[in-house]
Order: C-alpha cells, then structure tokens, then sequence
C-alpha cells in the first residue's frame, strides 16, 4: 500500500505515542520496521517533506558504449548502407579493435531512424544438415542461374561453391548450359584448389541438382576420369542445394541492379561480387567469418582474437564506470 507524506506522519506520531511497543504498534499497522525507520529517519532529516515519495532515479549503466564509438557506428553505417547491423558490429571490432553487440548497433541505428524492413521473404529452413560436412573441399555444390544481356540475349552462370565455407572455388559465365561447360568450371575448380595434381585420399564429392547437364553420360564420365563423386538432390526439393540457392540470391540482389550491354560488362560485376562475397561479406552460418576465412583455416585465430577483444572491451568499460562512480562520490 502507498502512503501519502500525511499518512506516513500520522504513523510515526502514532508509534511515538503508543502504550504498545514498537513492534506491537507496526504488527497491528502491518508495517514493516525497517519501513517505519526509513520514514523515521527521512522525518528527522527534511521534515514532512522527506516523507514525499522520491522519483526512481535512473541507474547507471557500466557496460554503456562512450559518445566517441558510438558516433563513429553511426558513421560507419551512413558510409556502408549495405550492412546490417549484425555485419556492421562485426566489422567495428574487427576494424577498431573495440567490441560492440549487434543489438547495440541495431539501438544506435534506430534511434537514428536508419532501420528499415527487409524488402525479401525469409525462408523456413531445418535448424542444420543431416549430415553436415566436416572440411574445406569435402563436398562442392555446383549450379547454374541466367542473366539478359541487352542485345546479346541470355548468359548463364555456372558456379561451384565449397559446401563447408561457402567459398566460391569457382565460376564461368556461359552461353549454354551443357555437360561440357560444368567440366570447364570443374576444371577451374580443381586447378584452382591443386586437387588435378595432388594425391589425395578422398576428392571432393559433386552435389547438384537433376538438371540434364547433371545427369548426362557425358558428365559422368567427365567424373570418372578425375575421381569425382556425385550426389544429386531430391527433385523438386531447392533446399538441398539451399547454400548455392542462397547465394545466388545474394548475388542477384546486387548485379540485378544494373541492366547490362555486354558480357564483359556483366563479368567484370560478378568479379567483384565474388570477391567481396569471399573475401568480406561476414556470414552469420559461419559465426560472422568470411568464406575465405574458413577456407584458408584462419577462422578459429580470428574468433580468439575477437574474444579477447571484447573481454579488454568490457573491462575497459567497467573501469570507466567504477572511475566515474568514484569521482561522483567524492
């Protein structure tokens, strides 16, 4: 029950005044003492008007991000629109050696107005993979997707991608989508990796889907001849190859962008998109690496590090806090 600055006088005149004890007077009040002895002291110090109930101050916050990192998020997001908050706090500890959360950087950013709804459908998916793969270069998902070209007509997109980094080892953009041109990309795969000639015990098995250029005799025999397994996904079931669909609408969402005249024109965007794909674009599947991260086996040394960033994050902001509720004291 909440008493008035009235009420809470009337009590203590009362307890003062009683026959009874204090403890009888507040057990038949249904006061608890350590109450009473607030008021008691409050009354002493400021009079009646100590007994007016107090605004809940505001607590101080010890893990508070300062003005100078949180100006520099802010900026940070204006000069990469494309990130979202997740990759933007990835990025800010990797590039400022300071560690901030994705929902401190999603905070900042709406208070800035700068959150907007996704403008794409998300997709249900399993939580994981029966059976996932357990190394770079165990299983390769191959594909193709189609761009217009303007005058030229349409151009097809042939790409191999590491089922266990994302990475993509390989890619061609073609006129057709024949046998002949998965072997090309394949062959660029394989020289690129150093699988045409190294030894090695087990080569990568190829998953695709069942499109004729995946289950020709031609394409089979191409398989043979290097020591390539194959698995084919179920028919009509997308997600099987749900990492290279992925991709493909990643890519898409960028080079679509642009109308384009020429092949050459078309190549040199996908280049870039492949590159910052590899090389920069932090996965949220891969703990925030890069594919290229997990491909070349330096993504462990990169989370360490990240860790110890963030426990000299967190100290650093602890003290500051402790320094601030000391010099308030004194």
């Amino acid at each position: 029950m909440r008493y008035s600055a009235s009420n809470k006088y009337e009590i203590i005149q009362l307890v003062q005044n009683s026959d009874l004890s204090v403890r009888q007077t507040l057990a038949r009040l249904d006061i608890h003492k350590s109450t009473f002895y607030n008021w008691l002291k409050r009354y002493q110090e400021n009079g009646i008007d100590g007994l007016e109930d107090k605004k809940p101050m505001p607590q101080s916050i010890w893990n508070k991000v300062c003005n100078e990192h949180r100006g520099a998020i802010v900026d940070l997001a204006l000069d990469k629109p494309e990130l979202s908050p997740r990759e933007l706090a990835v990025h800010y500890t990797d590039s400022h050696r300071y560690f901030v959360s994705e929902s401190t950087v999603y905070r900042l950013l709406k208070e800035q107005d700068l959150i907007t709804s996704p403008a794409y459908i998300l997709m249900e998916a399993s939580d994981k993979f029966q059976s996932p793969t357990l190394r770079v270069n165990e299983m390769w998902q191959t594909d193709f997707t189609y761009f217009k070209i303007i005058g030229w007509g349409w151009y097809y997109l042939s790409t191999v991608l590491d089922d266990y980094s994302r990475y993509i080892v390989a890619w061609r953009l073609c006129t057709s989508m024949g046998a002949s041109d998965v072997a090309d990309t394949l062959d660029d795969a394989l020289n690129f990796t150093g699988l045409d000639e190294v030894r090695v015990n087990h080569k990568p098995r190829l998953l695709s889907d069942n499109g004729p250029c995946y289950i020709s005799g031609e394409l089979a025999e191409y398989l043979k001849d290097n020591g390539l397994s194959h698995t084919r996904g179920r028919p009509y079931h997308p997600q099987t190859q749900g990492k290279i669909e992925r991709w493909h609408r990643s890519m898409k969402n960028q080079i679509l962008l642009n109308n384009y005249y020429l092949p050459c024109e078309l190549q040199e965007h996908l280049q870039r998109f492949v590159s910052y794909y590899n090389h920069e674009r932090y996965h949220e599947s891969l703990n925030n690496l890069t594919p290229a991260d997990v491909f070349y086996g330096r993504g462990e040394e990169i989370l360490e590090q990240r860790e110890m960033i963030k426990r000299s994050t967190l100290a650093m902001r602890k003290q500051i806090h402790y320094d601030e509720q000391l010099s308030q004291m004194n």
